[in-house]
């Protein structure tokens, strides 16, 4: 291995790993919520199965807008600019109120969901209840995603690990509390009582998040709280935050709505195929965590180099964080291809079920070092400041020939090794290999537009 790669490891390293065990208790929310409900009431489980992604929708799109602040943040911290890079926050504090608005309005009034869905009356209602439950969580949810993308932009990210680790220990009793009620004061909510534990837990960890901010040494230099409350509103700010963050939102919710889709239409090959999908899913989603914790700390040290105006060594650091996640995921996806009998023994003891994930799991080996590549080069061009480009490699790639051409080889069946849900893997394979080469055909443009400018400097 190389000095300038190693060097480049020892500075990714320890932004990426805090950010890994953050997202996994992320992803533990909803393993609890699953997990507790299921064991409660089959009618409460779909529920929360349609009321989740309902949410998780609305949710992961904005995300993506208020996100838009890492990589703005970062530029200032490398530059020095520390009071800019703390306003940044604080625009987008005030963006992430403003789109919960909307985001509100959706989760009050689902009715374009539960069509599609088309429930029973019974389960519908109590999606309708726990939406109601939930809604409050979202501008919580979305205060603290500025506060994690700017932590993350300023090379802190164990803070945000702390606050995420300490609300998965008070999220897992409160809905356990709720969801079974205790004796005659407290009735079992079910369902509803997941999104009220949702709702408090991300409040009360919005409330520690302001102590913080106001009481650690550190966030002084950045002026977060000169005066009394959030800085003004700045429009200037906000807009230019938009202008990266929505293309960097529909991104997101076209890589999500793919894969959501794609679950719907295997859904009707069977109760048996969409449970197989369901544990190659389940997989992918635990090992995606790795090459996205990579992408987070990646693109903050190339946000902070350009800030620096060292081109070249945010170029190093992009290519290095992309070849290692690479490595990481073939690595890792193929000891899970090889080991995938006795890992799908531990999910099910359902025959047809574990045959119908193993072919995938194969596929998931390409799947996830494509997903890998695509999501590190993704992340870095956001460091440019770039993210309408990729939003269109998304569309084609994930819509065009991820989604079109699953539906195709799954129910066509022009090549029958491939119908089924072996159809749509393998098509939203190459969907992905099509948008980290183009994800990285970008990248090397605008690396090779920066050492042209530099040179001309």
């Amino acid at each position: 291995m190389s000095s300038p790669f190693r060097h480049s490891l020892s500075r990714i390293l320890p932004l990426a790993w805090p950010v890994f065990i953050g997202q996994l208790a992320v992803l533990a929310f909803s393993t609890i919520d699953t997990v507790l409900v299921g064991r409660y009431s089959a009618t409460d489980l779909a529920s929360l199965a349609v009321g989740a992604a309902v949410y998780m929708t609305v949710f992961v799109g904005l995300m993506g807008v208020v996100l838009a602040v890492m990589p703005l943040s970062g530029q200032h911290f490398g530059a020095g600019r520390l009071r800019e890079a703390g306003d940044e926050l604080h625009q987008a504090v005030w963006t992430a109120l403003m789109l919960s608005l909307p985001g509100l309005a959706v989760l009050l009034m689902p009715d374009p969901f539960l069509w599609i869905a088309r429930t029973s009356p019974e389960v519908e209602t109590k999606i309708r209840h726990y939406l109601l439950a939930l809604a409050p969580a979202l501008p919580a949810a979305l205060v603290f995603t500025a506060y994690r993308g700017f932590n993350t932009a300023v090379s802190r990210p164990k803070m945000v690990m702390l606050l995420q680790l300490a609300a998965l220990l008070l999220k897992l009793p409160l809905t356990a509390l709720l969801i079974h009620g205790h004796g005659d004061w407290l009735p079992a909510l079910g369902v509803v009582g997941c999104g009220i534990a949702t709702s408090v837990v991300m409040w009360i960890q919005v409330a520690v998040t302001l102590g913080i901010t106001r009481r650690d040494p550190f966030y002084a230099k950045f002026g977060l709280h000169e005066g009394r409350g959030l800085h003004r509103p700045r429009w200037a700010a906000m807009c230019e935050l938009l202008k990266l963050g929505v293309p960097m939102g529909c991104s997101i919710v076209i890589e999500v709505s793919g894969f959501t889709f794609m679950a719907i239409f295997i859904a009707r090959l069977g109760a048996t195929a969409v449970a197989g999908h369901q544990l190659a899913m389940n997989l992918v989603s635990l090992l995606f965590m790795m090459p996205l914790a990579l992408a987070n700390a990646s693109s903050t040290l190339v946000a902070q180099r350009i800030g620096a105006r060292d081109p070249a060594d945010a170029a190093r650091l992009g290519w290095h964080g992309l070849i290692t996640a690479v490595l990481l995921a073939a690595v890792n996806g193929g000891l899970l291809a090889l080991g995938r009998q006795s890992v799908l023994g531990l999910y099910t003891n359902d025959a047809a079920v574990v045959a119908a994930a193993m072919p995938l799991l194969v596929w998931l080996w390409f799947f996830h070092t494509a997903d890998a590549a695509q999501t590190v080069a993704a992340f870095v061009l956001r460091s440019y400041r770039i993210a309408t480009a990729p939003m269109v490699v998304y569309a084609l790639a994930i819509w065009g020939v991820g989604m079109a051409g699953g539906y195709w080889l799954a129910f066509s069946r022009p090549v029958e090794a491939l119908a089924g849900a072996q159809g749509f893997w393998a098509a939203a394979t190459v969907g992905l290999v099509v948008a980290a080469a183009g994800m990285t055909a970008v990248l090397a443009w605008v690396h090779r537009q920066e050492a042209a400018e530099s040179a001309r400097a």
